[in-house]
């Protein structure tokens, strides 16, 4: 079955704004996600690495990529193709509560 990472960003006050039942309902719906073996996590800190020819690994706190709201986690999930993966994660808190979710569908490496 084909799988897909999201990423979900948000803030804390598009999280406020939203009613509550909104919010329970997609933390309800997060929660059978996760029954149905979605991995799901809430960023942290990210490092960003580089190891440029080969020649030394560089380490540097902070995310490489900037948006107009915080990343506030990640999944893996497993869907049938693209828009069942878009209708799961269209119901989880970021999606409802005024943020947005992107859907990257995963390649598998070809091995070559």
């Amino acid at each position: 079955m084909p799988r897909f990472i999201t990423i979900g960003y948000g803030d804390q006050a598009g999280y406020d704004r939203t009613p509550d039942a909104a919010k329970k309902a997609a933390h309800d719906h997060d929660a059978a996600l996760v029954r149905r073996g979605v991995v799901m996590g809430i960023a942290g800190t990210p490092v960003q690495v580089r190891n440029p020819d080969g020649g030394g690994v560089e380490t540097r706190t902070g995310a490489y990529l900037t948006a107009g709201l915080p990343i506030a986690g990640f999944s893996l999930m497993e869907a049938r193709d693209m828009d069942e993966a878009i209708a799961l994660a269209a119901q989880s808190p970021c999606a409802i509560a005024h943020g947005v979710i992107e859907v990257w569908p995963l390649a598998e490496p070809s091995g070559e």
